[in-house]
Formats: C-alpha cells, structure tokens, sequence
C-alpha cells in the first residue's frame, strides 16, 4: 500500500492560504481523485478555561524544537503512507504569536479516493495534536499559562491503535 512521495512539512510564523494550498497539492495531477484539508485557527476561548470562569484567550503562543518537530511530522507522514494509499501531503504548522482567527494548522492529503484522503487527514491531525513537539501559552486577562494536552485529543488518537506519549505535554 505504501507510495513513496516528499511530503511538504513547514513550520512557519507567516500565515498560509489552505485554497493556495490545496490547489498547488493537485497542480497538473490527473491521478488524484480526493484532497482532504484541514485547517485549525486560533479560537477566542479554550473549553477548559471557560469552565473555570477565565477569560477569553487574547494570543496564543507556540513554540517548537526547530528539526526535531520536522522529523516528528515526516514519521507521521510515513505511517499515514502505511496505512493508507497516499499520493500527496502537505502539512503546515505555525509559530509564534497567534491571535484569536488566526490560522493554525494545515493538513492537507491527496489520494485517488476519498475514505483514504478523509482517514489519512483525520489521523496527521490527531497525531500531530498529541505527538509533535509543539508546546502552547495562552494569555488571557488573568495572565499567561501553559496548556497541558488534552485526554480527549489521547483517545482520538487511540483510536488508530497509536498510543499518545504526550510529547506536547506543557514545559515544566
């Protein structure tokens, strides 16, 4: 099932275009027949701040280890290639100051067939969300803290049969 390609993989300050993106993904492609994308953007609330009563997210920060999280989204991007019959992906991640509306992430998947390209995006965006070494500071009007991952982003990638190891677990 495996089909080898180079996947894109950036991790970036400047925001990202995802129809810019998708579009390039199947630029003079004939053989693709799907393209499954998801884009995150930077909510004005976190579910469990708002819970405590906190208030609303003013920026999010996020920081990453330069060449280590490259290579931890290039395994993802293998294992997906196991698992599924791939063509094409691009996986765009931002750092740095981010403001409520602002882009996030990117996942972006291109298969001949669309249950492969919908599952392989499904799965790079729950591995990515507990395994690469991105970590996250919220600010709010109480002050900044770091965000501790979640238990329900574990069990979405449990799903897979891939335990979580928490690898974006807040620094301590």
């Amino acid at each position: 099932m495996t089909q080898h390609f180079e996947p894109t993989i950036r991790i970036q300050r400047e925001a990202f275009d995802a129809g810019d993106v998708m579009r390039s993904l199947r630029a003079g492609r004939t053989d693709i027949g799907a393209v499954a994308c998801f884009e995150g953007i930077c909510r004005a609330h976190n579910t469990a701040t708002q819970a405590l009563g906190e208030q609303s997210v003013q920026a999010l920060e996020l920081e990453h280890y330069p060449g280590m999280t490259e290579s931890s989204i290039l395994g993802m991007v293998r294992e997906a290639q196991q698992r599924w019959p791939l063509q094409a992906a691009t996986i765009i991640h931002r750092i740095g100051v981010l403001l409520p509306g602002d882009p996030i992430v990117l996942v972006a998947v291109a298969s001949a067939h669309r249950h492969a390209a919908l599952e392989a995006c499904a799965f790079l965006m729950d591995y990515l969300k507990t395994q690469a070494p991105f970590w996250k500071k919220e600010t709010t009007s109480q002050g900044a803290q770091w965000v501790d991952a979640r238990e329900a982003d574990d069990a979405a990638l449990a799903r897979w049969g891939v335990a979580a190891t928490n690898v974006g677990a807040a620094p301590r």
